[in-house]
This record gives C-alpha cells, sequence and structure tokens, in this order.
C-alpha cells in the first residue's frame, strides 16, 4: 500500500518530569514531522520505547496523534510484541482509534522459528482487515526473518502490505525486492538510515526514520534526487548525513535521538528505564552534528 508513505519516522514518545506520556507533545512532535517532510509517523516503535509503554498510554497516543494530523499524514501504530495475543487484541482496539495501519515486530526475546513467524504474523493479519507492516529487526530481536518468509506472508495476506527491514543485508533486501510476490500492494521499507540509499538502489521504497527528527527535509531531497536519476547529487547527501547516522546510534536508540529532540526545544523528557542517560561525550559529539537544524 503506497499510500502509506514513502519517508516516514519512528517518532519519540515524550514524557514528563513525573514519567507519565505528554500526548500532547508527541501530537507537537508529530507535526513538526510533517511539517518537515515526511508523509506520516511510526508511533509507539522502538524509537517510541514501546516496550516500556502500558497498552491505554499506547492507546492514548494513536487516538490522539491521529485526530491531531488527520489527513495530513498516515499513522502507523506499533501493536506488535512477543506475545501473539496481546498483539492480536492491541491491533483490534488499534484499529478503532482511525490509524492508517499497523507496524507489528518479530517477536523479541522467544526466538521463534520461520513456522512461528507465519502463525504469528497471520493471527494479527486475520485480527481486522487494518493494513499491517511488518518489523525485522535481528539486532533487537534475536531472530532473524527471512525473505523467503516474509514473501510467503504476502501471499497469504493481502492486508500485510510491507515490511520495515532493519537487517543491514544487502542480499536480503535485494531478494525482498526482486522476488516480492506482490510488487504494486507490498513495500520494502529501509529501517536503517544508514542504508537508505543502498537500500533506494536494490529497489526499495522508502525509509522509517530515526534521524528524521532532526533532517526530514534532507532525507526528502534525497528521495527527490534519486528520483530524478541525480545519483551525484543523492551520494552527497547521504554522505553529508552519514556522521549524524552514526552518531544517533552510537548507543542505544532513542537514547541520542532524544536527547536532541529535547534541544531542538521540544519537551521529550527522559527515556524510561531501564534505558539510561545520554552518555556526556556523546552529546558533545551529537552537537555540533544538531546544530545547523536547530
Amino acid at each position: 500500500m503506497k499510500s502509506l508513505g514513502r519517508l516516514l519516522t519512528a517518532m519519540v514518545t515524550p514524557f514528563k518530569s513525573d514519567g507519565s506520556v505528554d500526548v500532547n507533545e508527541a501530537c507537537r512532535i508529530a507535526e513538526h514531522l510533517i511539517e518537515t517532510g515526511h508523509d506520516g509517523v511510526v508511533v509507539s516503535g522502538t524509537t517510541g520505547e514501546s516496550p516500556a509503554l502500558e497498552t491505554d498510554e499506547k492507546l492514548a497516543l494513536f487516538t490522539a496523534i491521529k485526530k491531531r494530523l488527520g489527513n495530513a499524514g498516515t499513522v502507523i501504530a506499533g501493536t506488535g510484541g512477543n506475545n501473539t495475543r496481546h498483539s492480536v487484541e492491541l491491533t483490534k482496539r488499534a484499529a478503532q482509534t482511525g490509524v492508517d495501519a499497523v507496524l507489528a515486530v518479530v517477536p523479541y526475546y522467544n526466538k521463534p522459528t520461520q513456522d512461528g513467524l507465519l502463525e504469528h504474523f497471520g493471527a494479527i493479519a486475520a485480527a481486522d482487515p487494518i493494513p499491517v507492516v511488518m518489523y525485522n529487526v535481528p539486532g533487537r530481536t534475536s531472530q532473524n526473518m527471512t525473505a523467503s518468509t516474509t514473501h510467503e506472508l504476502a501471499r497469504r495476506h493481502r492486508n500485510i502490505v510491507g515490511i520495515k527491514e532493519s537487517t543491514g543485508n544487502v542480499e536480503q533486501h535485494a531478494h525482498l525486492v526482486a522476488d516480492n510476490p506482490r510488487p504494486d500492494e507490498f513495500s520494502v521499507w529501509s529501517g536503517d538510515d544508514y542504508f537508505f540509499l543502498p537500500a533506494l538502489a536494490l529497489g526499495a521504497y522508502g525509509l522509517v526514520s530515526v534521524a528524521g527528527h532532526i533532517v526530514g527535509r534532507r532525507l526528502r531531497a534525497l528521495i527527490d534526487a534519486y528520483d530524478q536519476g541525480n545519483m551525484p547529487a543523492a551520494g552527497a547527501l547521504h554522505r553529508e548525513l552519514q556522521p549524524l547516522f552514526s552518531a544517533l546510534f552510537a548507543t542505544t536508540n532513542p537514547i541520542p535521538v532524544k536527547w536532541a529532540v529535547n534541544r531542538m526545544g521540544f519537551a521529550a523528557g527522559a527515556c524510561r528505564s531501564p534505558l539510561g542517560d545520554m552518555p556526556a561525550e556523546l552529546a558533545l559529539t551529537l552537537e555540533p552534528l544538531i546544530a545547523p537544524y536547530i
């Protein structure tokens, strides 16, 4: 489903000083992302600290952000987890909030088999006709969903409309695109900023970004340059942004990007436990990289 957009950012979840979710500030961040070139946002993904959010907090975010953005941008709700029954129930409830799609991650910690992944994502897809984007991030989950399993799910379930692929694996990205059983309906988004231009060159559709909080307009310019066949310009933009991409992942995401969003004037607050504080040395590295965009 191409209408979900090519440039998306997995947005941070802002917390108040008492540790509660700041829904109003989340809406303000979502509006900022749309104003700076994004087609939509992912809410309660990895960058949104989804494992540390309660179900009611997630639903409040989905409801408020979709209401605030309306038709200005798509909202993809993170409903996946490592409990299939809970993921199914949250998907049903998220669909009732009016969001445009859900994002479901490969279950973490459980280390499911490929057959188990077919069953897990199949159950989520069957829960509601809402579009489902799968999320493959072995660095977080300890399990890789193969391209073959991904394609089988796309064949079985018409409402599975794409994958956020965060392997950084050239061969797997190429396989995902080359053997796509529904090329007009099933999209591949790079889930890694550092791999965005290589992913486009391999045939990926778009990006689910972290750096987009800061450099949305530059990422949009990169897409435009690529679409126009101006590879030197696209390459120059990617190289310009690479130091920022690296710094944002020099420690556990979303610690650096949340620090950056606070520096940009948003009240994002601190990360919830068990994540730690921003390392002082990394702050010194990141400060000059975000300065041109503040």
